[in-house]
């Protein structure tokens, strides 16, 4: 996949190694720590970025997990699970870098 934020191009031409080993660890984690499926995995990781404000990383997850088959509609799911757990903000805060890059 085409790095589609600057900044982790730099990182990544700054720190070699240090991008060489977080790639592989998540790799492994990703792929190969557990029975979860593929999509359920993104999904999860698109409310984690949400849920922690982490905009770069929710971006770089739900252009994954399209990648991956998840559709749409079960990304607006996984965000309105943030609702009742951290709050209307919080999930309007993702919602609109989901909506943002569906306009791009």
């Amino acid at each position: 996949m085409k790095d589609i934020h600057k900044i982790f191009t730099k990182f990544k031409k700054d720190f070699p190694r240090v991008y060489l080993s977080h790639e592989a660890l998540g790799k492994e984690i990703h792929e190969n720590s557990g029975p979860l499926p593929e999509k359920t995995r993104w999904l999860i990781k698109i409310a984690v970025s949400g849920a922690s404000h982490h905009n770069i990383a929710l971006e770089t997850h739900i252009m994954k997990a399209k990648e991956a088959g998840v559709k749409d509609d079960q990304i607006k799911h996984a965000l309105l699970l943030l609702i009742q757990t951290v709050g209307f903000p919080t999930f309007m805060e993702a919602y609109s870098v989901f909506k943002k890059m569906r306009r791009a």
